[in-house]
């Protein structure tokens, strides 16, 4: 009898590992067979450009490394002192980015927070209301920030605050989105004893929900600050301000110690700013939040 039930042990891993083993080379097989045809997509759109004259793709990568070597060839000889006089000269305009980033992140956080709890299903009983509300934050994500930007440097004219007004949209959309995911798996017990001793929506919300949230919340919203630094850099190309707007200046005329400088000063930033947030992050991860 023990030897029958082994025999049927050892047909039954026989078996499964057989099926492993065909799973195993299908899966294989469509990864090899969708990498070639990422290969043949990109080659073909490389043939099609040059067929079109839109440019050499081949003839290009020779001189890929043409242009960094002179924009360290005119950083070595504007000199250390030249350097740091060019750092000087575009620190306000660094400033200027960091604070489009800073202001966008702070309006989006409470007005993204506000709809998110609109948007969660475990907290509001109306599915329409949800419905609407989470379709409202897909427009608000759907536009990108230098679009929005683009349109409302023509209505207002090149100025800053196209970029807060663009980064500001688009962001709500994205933390909110976040946010309602958060609010979905918190613990409603505290809420439903709030309720229970006649509390309002808006009362279980303020210390039934937002103590077990706040501390995802602000998270998500360091996080967020890193990619606002960069978007609010790049809105500069069409217009919108900040450092970005000096490097497509420079870039332009060609100044090739201006461009180092300008990219090693959001490079520097834009690490200080992720590692700071980072450790904000590993602080506020894990802590109940005290409203």
């Amino acid at each position: 009898m023990a030897a029958h039930l082994a025999l049927a042990e050892a047909s039954r891993l026989a078996e499964i590992s057989q099926a492993y083993e065909r799973v195993a080379r299908r899966r294989t097989l469509y990864t090899l067979s969708l990498l070639g045809l990422c290969v043949l997509s990109i080659f073909g759109g490389l043939f099609v450009a040059d067929q079109a004259n839109s440019g050499g793709f081949w003839t290009g990568l020779g001189k890929f490394f043409d242009y960094p070597a002179e924009l360290f060839i005119g950083a070595y000889e504007e000199g250390l002192v030249g350097l740091f006089a060019l750092v000087l000269q575009y620190l306000p305009y660094l400033i200027e980015t960091v604070n489009i980033a800073l202001v966008s992140t702070l309006l989006a956080f409470f007005l993204g927070g506000a709809l998110s709890f609109v948007a969660s299903r475990n907290l509001v009983s109306n599915r329409l209301a949800v419905a609407a509300m989470r379709r409202v934050m897909d427009i608000f994500r759907a536009f990108p920030e230098i679009v929005i930007a683009l349109l409302l440097v023509l209505i207002f004219g090149p100025s800053p605050v196209a970029a807060v007004i663009a980064v500001t949209t688009h962001t709500i959309g994205a933390l909110a989105k976040q946010f309602s995911e958060v609010n979905e798996n918190c613990d409603l017990k505290a809420a439903e004893g709030i309720r229970s001793v006649g509390g309002n929506w808006l009362e279980q919300i303020r210390f039934g929900i937002l103590p077990q949230v706040l501390p995802n919340f602000l998270s998500y919203t360091l996080l967020r600050l890193e990619v606002n630094v960069r978007a609010s850099a790049i809105l500069g190309f069409v217009g919108a301000g900040g450092l970005g707007a000096e490097l497509k200046m420079v870039v332009d005329w060609n100044y090739g110690a201006d461009i180092l400088v300008i990219i090693f000063m959001l490079v520097l930033s834009i690490t200080s700013i992720d590692y700071l947030s980072g450790w904000m992050r590993q602080i506020l991860i894990g802590q109940t939040g005290q409203v």
